[in-house]
């Protein structure tokens, strides 16, 4: 496969959106809604930072930001009643990857990791990774086969060999069991 560097775009070139959060319900009486954290990130859940809402990706800005028990307070510039942010409700809310900052020099995010070629230690392809699932200890990735079988790997320092962005690939190790 040839190198490909995928900056903010999925492959067939459309934009890539980043869940950071979801509109649960309004609160009070000044436009305000009850957001859940989506993101590593929360300190980036400023006034003023421009967001995405729902499936139709409608642009808003963050007016106030406030934490609220295990989540957020937030208004957006001209929603002002409760009836206004209600429209909102039980979306979720996006940014732009394109608009995400890099991280530290080998550290990645999710959506970089999909769809990348992973091979076992000796270069045998195993198929492409699809997945990636949050665990409590680790996360587990869902490496899928053309024929459709699945293999499920611990992302651990044991069994992730070695990374390749520029090549797109992932080198592993199968623990015993999982061939």
């Amino acid at each position: 496969m040839p190198a490909k560097k995928q900056t903010s775009g999925s492959p067939a070139g459309e934009p890539v959106y980043l869940v950071i959060g979801y509109l649960r319900r309004p609160h009070g009486v000044r436009g305000e809604i009850i957001m859940d954290i989506h993101t590593d990130f929360p300190e980036r859940i400023k006034s003023g930072r421009k967001v995405l809402i729902g499936e139709k990706y409608q642009p808003l800005t963050f007016d106030t930001v406030r934490p609220h028990a295990n989540g957020l307070l937030v208004s957006f510039l001209g929603v002002d009643t409760p009836e206004d942010a209600g429209r909102y409700r039980n979306q979720w809310v996006y940014v732009k990857a394109s608009e995400v900052p890099p991280l530290p020099d080998g550290k990645h995010y999710q959506y970089e990791l999909i769809d990348l070629d992973v091979v076992d230690e000796n270069g045998n392809p195993l198929g492409k990774l699809v997945e990636i699932l949050e665990t409590g200890a680790n996360d587990v990735y869902v490496i899928r086969d053309d024929s459709g079988k699945e293999i499920l790997l611990p992302a651990i320092p044991s069994v992730i060999l070695d990374l390749d962005m520029s090549q797109r690939t992932l080198r592993v190790h199968l623990l015993e069991g999982l061939t």
